[in-house]
């Protein structure tokens, strides 16, 4: 399930009655090991726990494996107080959508990196040496990859990333509009918002038919396979994750559209023109902090503007761009609509036609999520474009 193994570059310390131990650290994302570390065990209350991560110390569990889950549910209880119950000012913010988000997405950093240091540790074979453990080597090596040789050390929260990646993989996401399951993998994020993959479905098809389309940035394959079940006769799908690219593999040859579909590890285009080119960029423009999160985060709008200049150079005469994508930026006050206006006439293109739908997810409907109102005015639209002003 993943080729992708992140690595022991670095150990963490620390010392007991018994001396000083260290253990090798592994992380994703290259999370750099704590330099402050100490154990802990079950006579550790959570009150104690928060005070010592919030400032900076590390604790690695040497009690009980569910006792473990209890104190970071504990702590993820007290990580979400809002600020007037911990007694600080509530940000001037009301009428700035734009700083509201930046303090929210702040707030959500925080509070990964101070649950971020509840650490495991892990024995070779991803045995993990705690009573009441669970055996997570299925999980860990369908993430992970191959288990070290040597024991090591990883942050909780990760661990139940991926045992909860291993049970989604193996029930997989239903999507109505392929009438199938899609089984994402650790780190490639799942299409759990029909939205997108509906705009896709009723879109009308380029005349004549197209023959070859581009899906750029395929992650779990969905669109790949609806574009091959609407009758596109052959489309290559790019990503530059290895993660991704082995899970539209996977998704591709279950659902019986490999045939189909060439997968191809690039940075958006591969060579070549195609009568349909389709893009669903991340939606925001900022940092991705993580896999999942360059799937909704793009620095500088880098790949929703690598599509738009790429576009008439990568497509056939009579083809299409469809640009899959979200306004909540807009609403957000991150990207205007004029700015995006403006880069796809900078590019050459004009657009043919827009279709827009509401979002269904949860979240849009929850008044007290700090960006209820741009969710809730958020729509998510196809925009057919083509080349010529």
């Amino acid at each position: 399930m993943s080729d992708s193994t992140p690595s022991a570059t670095d150990t963490i310390r620390w010392e007991d009655a018994d001396g000083t131990h260290q253990l090798a650290w592994r992380a994703e994302a290259s999370t750099p090991a704590p330099r402050r570390v100490s154990a802990a065990d079950d006579r550790l209350s959570a009150d104690a726990a928060y005070r010592l991560l919030s400032q900076g110390e590390a604790l690695l569990w040497q009690g009980d494996y569910h006792n473990a889950r209890q104190l970071l549910q504990a702590l993820g209880r007290r990580t979400t107080r809002g600020p007037a119950k911990r007694g600080k000012p509530v940000a001037a913010d009301a009428s700035d959508p734009a700083a509201r988000f930046h303090r929210e997405r702040m707030a959500r950093a925080q509070r990964a990196r101070l649950l971020g240091g509840l650490l495991l540790p892990c024995e070779p074979g991803y045995m993990v040496p705690l009573r009441r453990a669970p055996d997570v080597r299925a999980a860990c090596e369908a993430a992970f990859g191959p288990s070290p040789d040597t024991p090591f050390a990883l942050p909780l929260r990760e661990l139940l990333g991926a045992i909860g990646a291993y049970e989604w993989w193996k029930k997989g996401v239903e999507v109505p509009a392929l009438g199938a399951r899609i089984h994402p993998h650790y780190g490639v994020f799942a299409p759990v918002r029909d939205e997108y993959v509906d705009l896709l479905a009723r879109a009308p098809l380029p005349s004549p038919a197209p023959r070859l389309a581009f899906d750029l940035g395929t992650g779990t394959g969905v669109l790949a396979a609806l574009l091959a079940r609407r009758g596109v006769e052959r489309i290559v799908a790019t990503d530059l994750s290895p993660r991704a690219l082995a899970c539209a593999r996977e998704n591709l040859e279950r659902l019986g559209c490999a045939a189909r579909v060439a997968l191809h590890a690039a940075d958006l285009y591969p060579p070549g023109r195609a009568d349909l080119v389709v893009c669903n960029p991340p939606w925001l423009p900022g940092r991705a902090g993580s896999a999942l999160d360059a799937a909704v985060y793009d620095p500088d709008s880098r790949m929703l503007r690598g599509f738009l200049d790429g576009l008439a150079e990568h497509l056939n005469a009579h083809g299409e761009g469809w640009l899959i994508l979200s306004d909540l930026a807009e609403h957000l006050g991150l990207r205007s609509r004029e700015q995006l206006l403006g880069w796809i006439a900078d590019a050459g293109l004009k657009v043919v036609d827009r279709q827009e739908i509401r979002p269904c997810h949860p979240r849009a409907q929850d008044a007290d999520d700090p960006l209820h109102a741009a969710r809730a005015a958020e729509r998510t639209a196809l925009w057919r474009l083509a080349p010529g002003r």
